[in-house]
């Protein structure tokens, strides 16, 4: 334990994994240093002293994982571990606050350079929507709107079906697989269709093939324990849609459907 209160005191921090093996077996923080002191104990291995009930995040988890956990079991430190459960680093409190006040700082000039008011006079519209890569709470939005303004021209409750579906996996896809993009749909009944563009900002799709195959996924596991990286989103989209089409690259990936509508009812809806 002596060594552990030097080495905090030599690095300016409050709290270290423990590994054994290469594997980590526990966190010894100063909180548990100090008891050491008080118990007169500093000569003591850290394996007596350490927390062995170690909550763990995955390096390739959002932020808003660490803020939720740092709510949830108010420890003042996590460690980070790889696909292979190696330990590769530890986040506080004070890294998350920062990651976060970049974040908020980039978001309002993605907002200030994409941002387009919603186009809704007439019978037609355009709507358009930005994603965050893991924003799992904001997903979803375009295909709510869509649905109510498909609602209010009085389009089949069917074809409306349909246009959310494609919507809302077209969001999701992105949100699971991508760093971000728009989605747009385009609502013109001059011509009769419905168009939805979703362009994302990578990083890509190895294999189209096996991304339009249904079940195949490349999600986490974590992202899978949330419910979502199913391997259906693609096949769904291209299932309830009259037209698709799929281009990707590393830069990133471009899905551009049309679903074909009927005469509008006069009909109430």
């Amino acid at each position: 334990m002596r060594h552990a209160q030097q080495a905090m005191k030599a690095n300016g921090i409050s709290g270290m994994p423990v590994v054994e093996d290469e594997r980590l077996v526990g966190i010894v923080s100063m909180d548990d240093v100090i008891q050491a002191l008080v118990e007169g104990r500093t000569d003591s291995p850290i394996r007596d002293y350490m927390s062995r009930n170690v909550i763990v995040l995955e390096d390739d988890m959002p932020v808003s994982f660490g803020i939720s956990y740092l709510d949830k079991y108010r420890f003042g430190r996590f460690p980070i571990l790889n696909a292979g459960r190696q330990l590769v680093g530890i986040v506080t409190s004070r890294d998350i606050i920062n990651a976060l006040l970049l974040e908020i700082h980039r978001e309002v000039e993605r907002f200030e350079a994409t941002y387009s008011q919603p186009q809704l006079d007439g019978p037609g519209f355009t709507l358009e929507y930005t994603t965050r890569g893991f924003d799992f709470e904001t997903a979803g939005r375009l295909s709510t709107e869509t649905k109510r303004q498909l609602k209010m021209r009085n389009l089949p409750p069917k074809l409306i079906r349909r246009v959310a579906v494609a919507c809302y996996e077209l969001e999701m896809n992105q949100v699971v697989h991508s760093h971000g993009g728009t989605v747009r749909v385009e609502y013109d009944p001059r011509n009769g269709t419905i168009k939805i563009v979703a362009a994302d900002r990578g990083p890509g799709i190895v294999n189209l093939e096996e991304a339009l195959t249904e079940g195949f996924s490349t999600a986490t596991e974590w992202v899978r324990s949330l419910g979502f990286g199913a391997g259906m989103g693609l096949s769904n989209t291209r299932r309830v849609t009259d037209k698709f089409d799929i281009q990707s690259t590393p830069a990133g990936t471009v899905v551009r459907v049309t679903i074909n509508t009927p005469e509008v009812s006069n009909e109430p809806a």
